[in-house]
């Protein structure tokens, strides 16, 4: 997920290393810590494969380096948004990544194919506590702490769904 984030910031315009880092801390830090020893590996690995460019800045002081999204770059930035992984998919921090920059894609068909294949894993029964091959339901559950669990998941995936629906619904015609 690290490389789509840093090819997404990028489709968006070039950036020195230290701003694409803010940027890709600020998306996913939060839930997934970026490190110097985790984020400028990959920036190598991205430029070794030609996706990105790594571009000496002039002037005094430190060498400092921007950084561009090349096309090889871009297609495979759409590639990765086209066809998400379905662990992209099913882990909501991933998928918040592929959600981040699906709008790079020119074409809505394809942005809606990525958030059907969401839906469609949000309207699947699911639970995180289960008594033998029974579901657990919050109503079910005592512990209040697992109830919560079961209460801020429920709630957060019926906002999710909603929001997947009113996007994928078809526009209205204009009234005339």
């Amino acid at each position: 997920m690290l490389e789509l984030a840093i090819l997404g910031f990028l489709f968006e315009g070039p950036l020195h290393g230290y701003e694409l880092k803010r940027r890709v801390v600020q998306l996913t830090g939060h839930t997934r810590p970026v490190s110097d020893g985790t984020l400028y590996p990959a920036i190598k690995r991205l430029h070794r494969d030609g996706l990105l460019s790594r571009n000496q800045e002039p002037g005094a002081g430190p060498s400092r380096y921007v950084l561009t999204i090349t096309d090889a770059g871009i297609r495979a930035a759409e590639q990765r948004l086209r066809t998400p992984s379905q662990h992209e998919i099913t882990d909501f921090s991933r998928f918040v990544v592929v959600l981040a920059f699906l709008s790079l894609l020119p074409d809505t068909a394809d942005q809606h194919v990525v958030l059907r294949r969401r839906l469609e894993f949000l309207e699947q029964p699911a639970s995180f506590f289960y008594e033998g091959d029974r579901t657990l339901h919050a109503e079910d559950v005592a512990d209040p702490y697992r109830r919560g669990v079961l209460l801020i998941a429920r709630a957060t995936s019926s906002a999710e769904r909603d929001w997947l629906r009113s996007e994928l619904a078809p526009n209205p015609s204009p009234q005339s």
